[in-house]
């Protein structure tokens, strides 16, 4: 069993590392953000962490010994990275507030808008971000120093927000740069 817990940590370790750094990738290029929240996250490398301290048991061979040690190093500075980045974001990201959520005339497509304000630390606007199954979601609209949506559906997937045309079948959204 605690070989087994060994191997596990491992995988699960690298695993998360992969979805972490997904995520990154995700919210600079703008793309589907398919990682569970920060706080999930942090929850899950706590518990490889713990197989991981379990699996240093295991002293079948070199192997075994160097895969926990690798196992536990992984996973604490994973912990101390998802630690830091969960504080910086409560800290310094300011304000947002659900302004209203919209459907597609054919249900499949849900838009939620958010007022955002940075505080001293930036400027207001408004976000749009298009709603995926469980917790995926991707930024399709961005606009600053304005905190009103006016929406309408041209059809079941291309929307006319604030007077920019934003087709949900495209890659590409509305965020000025």
């Amino acid at each position: 069993m605690v070989k087994k817990m060994n191997r596990i940590a491992l995988l699960l370790v690298l695993i998360l590392y992969f979805i972490s750094f997904y995520s990154l990738y995700a919210n600079m290029n703008n793309q589907w953000l398919i990682a569970p929240p920060a706080y999930m996250m942090l929850v899950f490398s706590i518990f490889v962490l713990v197989l991981a301290i379990l699996g240093i048991q295991d002293r079948s061979n070199n192997f075994a010994k160097l895969r926990s040690w690798i196992s536990v190093i992984l996973s604490s500075v994973l912990i101390f990275l998802l630690l830091a980045l969960t504080s910086f974001t409560a800290m310094f990201s300011g304000s947002k507030v659900l302004l209203t959520t919209t459907h597609s005339p054919d249900q499949h497509y849900t838009l939620k808008f958010y007022k955002t304000d940075a505080g001293a630390m930036g400027t207001f606007g408004i976000v749009g971000e298009l709603q995926g199954p469980l917790w995926f979601r991707k930024v399709v609209y961005s606009e600053r120093k304005t905190d009103e949506v006016h929406l309408e559906w041209s059809n079941n997937h291309t929307v006319v927000i604030n007077e920019h045309q934003v087709n949900l079948l495209l890659e590409k959204s509305w965020i000025p740069q």
